[in-house]
């Protein structure tokens, strides 16, 4: 626990980059400091005297478990519900009994426990939407706001992982520094916390998936043509009828606010400056509501949705997503159970399980996604909403032709940035061979692609072999980290100098004027 006084939110600069101390040396309260990557230098200290008396705690949300009946509960009666059978925690200032939840618990009961009678924000803040506690537990469960005068002054001495985050901060380069995507990961691997940059980076069992799908964009080469005026040119398309200033979209990625405060808010700032499209995670770590409450006026935004074991529970998302007026639908097929990501589960923070091993961030928030996915769920989605339909994870011919004949609006050939099966296809591979061996699935749908691509001739290169656009996740989030919203624009701005300069040394003028004749694989040209 903490106390803090004076101004409690910081804004996210060098200057104002400062270390938060945390009441414990547990490693649970270590990981809310080392997940947050930047809590520690914007996020509000609800436990604060000055926060808690701005609040209005309403009576009845006051549980009888509260013996003095006040507007308050003192830090004491908190430390004395440590137990399974009964056990209470502080989030933002205000204390919840989560005894009937330990057990529904995706993260496991053990993490709860280990933090139970103490503030667990710095551990709950980074992971988990605005309004999770709210909405998994009944009001009965709110037992009121902690007594911020029974709240010890304890300040804890600043771990090698605190300091090296803190002076990788200060010492951030200027973002105009910035000339390449790579150059955001080298930064990221200085100023994440190692379980938030193991989580972005890791991927399934060796992580030979992962090499490939980068080393995969080099087995394809351009034939370019000369002599043509390449003065004016667009590098404009349109996905799902969407408008877009560049034939690229941030693929759903979870968990932003791990390496920013702000989260996908700033991916949907950054999309919304430059006019790409905003793919959300349903693992996301804001709401919906807060990014669509960001978004500009008319902002398209498509929806990934991971079905749930309770059908009922992922149709009230589609109805959610049609309220808020979200333009599409990606639904994942590729992820019924999570991958073994282990540099996720080395740099696993306090997730452990009730057996004894270790649970990662990924799997800790996977718990609820279905394994018993099927087609059939592709015409109940369809049959409960008119949203456009994409589905997400595809990785054969034989899979996008049926996905074809289904009548969805498109695909995207992906492997989950290689976080699922290890020596799955690269999906640049995958698309060469719908090219070839099955060319009308292009004509009765959209293909798109994501997974390891890190340049402008990487996305041209995909163009060229029949991709209506090519989708980017880890350089947004690493990109949003180190820089947040203008880093999201940066990195826009870099892929979009490298197509302009790619298409016009190509020799052509519009992305829709590329085609296969631009390519070869290796030394053979693309069969057509």
């Amino acid at each position: 626990m903490f106390r803090a006084t004076g101004n409690i939110t910081k804004s996210f600069n060098r200057a104002s980059f400062r270390r938060i101390s945390t009441a414990s040396r547990s490693p649970s309260i270590r990981y809310g400091l080392i997940c947050s990557a930047g809590l520690a230098f914007t996020v509000a200290v609800t436990t604060s005297k000055l926060s808690l008396e701005s609040q209005q705690v309403p009576e009845e949300a006051l549980s009888e478990a509260n013996p003095a009946k006040a507007r308050y509960v003192a830090f004491d009666e908190v430390q004395k519900h440590t137990t399974p059978e009964s056990c209470w925690v502080i989030i933002e200032g205000q204390v919840y009994d989560v005894t009937d939840f330990l057990e529904a618990h995706p993260g496991g009961a053990k993490v709860i426990l280990r933090n139970s009678g103490k503030d667990a924000t710095t551990l709950y803040a980074p992971i988990h939407p605005k309004g999770t506690i709210e909405n998994n537990l009944p009001p009965e469960c709110h037992l009121g706001a902690v007594d911020p005068t029974t709240l010890p002054d304890i300040q804890e001495e600043e771990s090698d992982e605190q300091r090296r985050v803190r002076t990788a901060r200060e010492n951030i380069p200027p973002l105009g520094a910035m000339v390449s995507l790579e150059d955001f990961e080298k930064l990221a691997t200085d100023i994440l916390p190692n379980t938030a940059y193991a989580y972005y980076s890791s991927a399934g069992d060796d992580e030979d998936t992962l090499r490939e799908n980068i080393n995969a964009w080099k087995k394809y080469w351009f034939r370019p043509r000369v002599l043509n005026d390449i003065t004016k040119i667009d590098l404009s398309t349109t996905i799902m009828g969407i408008k877009s200033a560049l034939p690229i979209f941030i693929s759903p990625a979870a968990m932003a606010r791990l390496g920013h405060p702000l989260g996908e808010i700033n991916l949907t700032k950054g999309a919304a400056q430059t006019g790409i499209i905003q793919g959300i995670s349903s693992n996301a770590s804001c709401t919906l509501e807060e990014m669509c409450e960001a978004r500009d006026a008319g902002q398209p935004l498509i929806f990934q949705l991971y079905l749930n074991w309770d059908r009922k529970k992922s149709e009230e998302i589609v109805r959610k997503v049609e309220e808020l007026k979200i333009n599409g639908i990606m639904f994942t097929v590729d992820a019924p159970v999570p991958g073994k990501r282990e540099r996720d589960l080395r740099a696993k923070g306090d997730f452990d399980d009730d057996e004894g091993g270790t649970k990662g961030v990924a799997q800790a928030i996977s718990g609820y996604q279905a394994a018993d996915l099927s087609w059939k769920d592709v015409d109940w989605l369809k049959s409960i909403t008119d949203l456009p339909l994409i589905i997400k994870g595809v990785q054969s011919v034989e899979d996008a032709k049926l996905a074809a004949e289904s009548g969805v609006k498109g695909i995207v050939l992906s492997n989950h940035g290689g976080r699922q099966l290890n020596f799955a296809p690269a999906s640049i591979d995958v698309l060469r061979e719908i090219r070839e061996e099955a060319p009308e699935v292009f004509e009765k749908l959209e293909v798109y692609v994501d997974g390891g691509v890190r340049r402008g001739t990487d996305v041209l290169k995909a163009l060229c072999l029949g991709a209506t656009a090519v989708g980017l996740g880890r350089p947004f989030l690493y990109a949003q980290s180190a820089y947040g919203e203008q880093g999201v624009v940066r990195a826009v701005q870099i892929l979009e100098e490298e197509l302009a300069t790619g298409l016009r040394l190509l020799g052509v003028t519009d992305v829709s004027q590329l085609n296969p004749s631009m390519l070869r694989y290796i030394d053979q040209r693309i069969k057509t």
